[in-house]
């Protein structure tokens, strides 16, 4: 069996510069994704060929690369782009891959740099749900919070205000349960990514539930800073593998 772990990071970002590769914690952004997947790899050594490879348009990370001894496959402009598609991105990092190594993946799994909670544990858990279900895409999420047949709203046409699922639920505890995208794990067939005519998330798809540690998206100063903190204060001891 072969595997492929992507990390994928552009070097541009509208909301917080070069987030993937800012000091966190005193090391790259980027550092604690890929002793995720190192630990990974490590653990799982007799599953079969395991390799990491970086993505990117910054020289940041190819620099990482040589000094982790991981592969490394730049991104092109037309995908290093805010209007881009990680999907694409992460194709084209497996087709250069398969055609540099003349070897076929089985499995790639994406893991996202700025999503740093997570174990071994919970990649595993995904990658054996794909193995489980042999789906087009597992991906992990998160509880969510709020609940489209309950308590969220939309805007329409002429600014008209509708619930986002009408419905005739009462209690929350009654309405279907929904989940947050946490973008933190991926993991997809690799027959599917290399052929997709389209997007694979409109395909069989499944999800892994992983802990909700309140981590939100760092689209801004202030998240990166929330996120630090939480790390730093709250989750430092249950991440040890990774953040020790």
């Amino acid at each position: 069996m072969n595997i492929l772990i992507t990390i994928c990071g552009r070097a541009g970002s509208k909301g917080v510069g070069n987030k993937n590769f800012r000091l966190f914690l005193g090391k790259p952004m980027i550092y604690y994704t890929i002793k995720a997947a190192k630990l990974f790899k490590e653990k799982n050594k007799n599953m079969g060929e395991i390799d990491i490879c970086l993505n990117s348009d910054n020289d940041i990370a190819r620099k990482i690369a040589l000094e982790e001894n991981l592969f490394f496959v730049e991104r092109p402009n037309e995908l290093a782009s805010d209007t881009a598609s990680k999907v694409d991105a992460i194709r084209d990092v497996l087709l250069k891959m398969e055609r540099n190594l003349n070897k076929k993946y089985d499995y790639i799994i994406d893991l996202d740099i700025t999503s740093p909670l997570r174990k071994v544990s919970d990649i595993e858990n995904i990658f054996n749900k794909e193995i489980e279900t042999q789906s087009d895409v597992v991906f992990s999420v998160v509880p969510s919070r709020r609940n489209p047949y309950f308590n969220m709203v939309e805007k329409i046409k002429d600014n008209k205000i509708v619930f986002s699922k009408p419905s005739s639920f009462v209690r929350r505890q009654d309405a279907p349960e929904v989940y947050d995208m946490n973008a933190s794990i991926y993991c997809y067939k690799g027959n599917t990514l290399a052929n997709y005519k389209k997007d694979p998330f409109n395909e069989e798809i499944d999800v892994v539930v992983m802990k909700d540690t309140y981590v939100l998206d760092i689209d801004h100063e202030e998240d990166f800073k929330i996120m630090e903190c939480l790390v730093k204060n709250y989750y430092k001891d249950e991440f040890k593998e990774i953040f020790l």
